[in-house]
């Protein structure tokens, strides 16, 4: 696993329009087998193909994080389906940042804003707790809770900063933004159509991704509908490029894979890690953000990419000075020619 230094300079601690810029003024540092190039993200139109499928994700952001006096928790994802249990994560007040916060005990009761309580049940990982909440987590979250927000970013932004023109109403459901899709704006959408580059949606709820943690992900839920499945097939049976936009969207359409490699509508529960001993068997490439040294992500990323042109493509954006994160600039790797 590619493992590196990244410098607080080379960390986006705001959003792109708070730096003057507009959603998809970012850069796009595009990884292809012969080699890497740079580019402005509005210049992917023109990086793709007629007949390329982008794959995206439109699982809206919840406002998941609660903040106490010294205490932050964000709620992460149910833990089962149909279970009023979910899995949270305690972190530590430290200024204007949280960490880890390692206590709790099974049973304990933590008073929260509004006049409820969440009862920690069961500690599940080494950071994240099941917990019960004493009234519906949803409608809680919306009235008491923001977005959840790392040290790297230096003030608080609005929930609709952290929502992807993709995110649809009534499909809330990610701890944190597939932030893959932050970019698109309406237009570059529709330069995208213009062009003959298809696209077709998938749901994924995301969990919490703490940056100071490197566990493999756990169970999210996720749907990929008929629509998405056909198109996948029939895009690669004319020979067209099928792109996932975020990791989100690796994991599910990897998920949806059946026995005979075609992929299948289904939904549920994933517990689908990509690695490069697994491969890959539905996506061609992958859109995505720049990831943390030592992260879980970087194993799907050299199962798409290789770990040769994977080495090459952060080399070049830790030199050429490209911005991390969830507000950062996009990598689009291309491995296959087409």
């Amino acid at each position: 696993m590619i493992d590196f230094v990244l410098p607080s300079a080379l960390e986006a601690h705001e959003p792109p329009e708070a730096r003057g810029r507009a959603r998809d003024g970012v850069r796009l540092l595009v990884s292809r087998d012969d080699g890497v190039s740079h580019h402005a993200f509005t210049d992917l139109p023109e990086l793709l193909s007629p007949g390329d499928l982008l794959v995206v994700n439109t699982s809206a952001t919840l406002p998941a994080a609660v903040r106490l006096d010294r205490l932050w928790v964000h709620f992460s994802t149910p833990y089962a389906e149909g279970d009023d249990t979910w899995l949270v994560e305690l972190r530590r007040r430290v200024g204007k940042a949280g960490r880890p916060y390692g206590g709790g005990n099974p049973g304990e009761w933590i008073p929260m804003p509004g006049g409820v309580t969440l009862t920690l049940v069961r500690r599940r990982t080494e950071r994240l707790w099941q917990a019960r909440l004493s009234t519906d987590v949803l409608p809680y979250l919306r009235r008491h809770g923001m977005p959840i927000r790392y040290g790297y970013v230096q003030r608080d932004w609005p929930t609709g900063a952290y929502q992807t023109a993709f995110a649809l109403d009534g499909r809330e459901g990610s701890a944190e933004m597939p932030s893959a899709g932050r970019p698109f704006t309406p237009e570059l959408v529709t330069r995208l159509v213009s062009r003959g580059v298809l696209m077709s949606p998938l749901t994924l709820h995301t969990g919490v991704a703490s940056p100071e943690a490197h566990e493999p992900p756990y169970p999210e839920r996720y749907e990929v509908p008929e629509v998405t499945a056909a198109l996948v097939g029939h895009v690669r049976s004319q020979g067209g490029r099928v792109i996932a936009v975020g990791t989100t969207v690796v994991r599910a359409l990897e998920t949806a894979v059946a026995a005979s490699g075609e992929v299948v509508a289904s939904q549920g529960w994933t517990e689908h890690v990509v690695t490069p001993e697994k491969g890959v068997r539905a996506v061609d490439g992958l859109l995505t953000g720049l990831h943390e040294p030592r992260s879980s992500h970087l194993q799907m990323l050299t199962a798409i990419a290789g770990a040769r042109l994977l080495e090459e493509s952060y080399e070049a954006a830790l030199a050429e000075g490209y911005l991390w994160h969830e507000f950062g600039d996009l990598n689009l790797l291309l491995p296959r020619p087409r």
